[in-house]
C-alpha cells in the first residue's frame, strides 16, 4: 500500500512539474534560431521530421509573409491547448506552446518570416523523442493554410 502511495505521489509531482514549468520567452522565442542546423532543405510545404520535432519552409513573396504569419497564428491559436508565447505577425516571428492533453508536455513552435517565405520549427521541451506529434501538428497547420 505504501509503495502504491509513493508511486502515485511521484507521478503527481512529475505531472505538476511538467504542467507548471514556466515558458521563458527569452529561451523559446528570441534565443533560438528556428532553422535547425544540419538538416537537408525540405521541399516547400513539406514537413521534415526531426528526432525532437519537425521543420517546414513555406514559400511566399516577401510582401506576403506577414499575411501568411497572421493566418498561421489564427490556425495555431484555434488548435487545442495552444497559446502564443511571444511575437506577432507584425514583428515577423511568433512562438506558440502546445501542451499534451494528459501530462501537459509543452511543445514549442516558432514561425519566422524570411526573404523566401516563412520557416516553421516545432520542438519538444522534455524528453528525447516526440513520437511524431510535432510533425503531425505542422502538417495539420499547413493543411489549414492551404484550405
Amino acid at each position: 500500500m505504501a509503495l502504491a502511495v509513493l508511486i502515485l505521489t511521484l507521478a503527481a509531482a512529475a505531472m505538476a512539474f511538467i504542467r507548471l514549468s514556466p515558458s521563458d520567452p527569452a529561451l523559446w522565442h528570441l534565443a533560438l534560431d528556428p532553422r535547425p542546423l544540419n538538416i537537408a532543405t525540405p521541399s516547400p510545404d513539406q514537413v521534415t521530421t526531426l528526432p525532437n520535432g519537425a521543420y517546414a519552409d513555406l514559400p511566399a513573396a516577401p510582401d506576403q509573409t506577414q499575411a501568411l504569419l497572421a493566418k498561421l497564428d489564427g490556425i495555431a491559436l484555434a488548435s487545442p491547448r495552444t497559446s502564443r508565447v511571444a511575437g506577432s505577425a507584425e514583428t515577423g516571428r511568433i512562438t506558440w506552446v502546445t501542451r499534451s492533453a494528459f501530462w501537459g508536455f509543452p511543445d514549442y513552435t516558432t514561425a519566422e518570416s524570411t526573404p523566401q517565405g516563412v520557416t516553421i520549427y516545432a520542438r519538444q521541451r522534455f524528453g528525447k523523442g516526440d513520437w511524431g506529434v510535432n510533425a503531425a501538428r505542422l502538417a495539420a497547420w499547413i493543411a489549414g493554410l492551404n484550405a
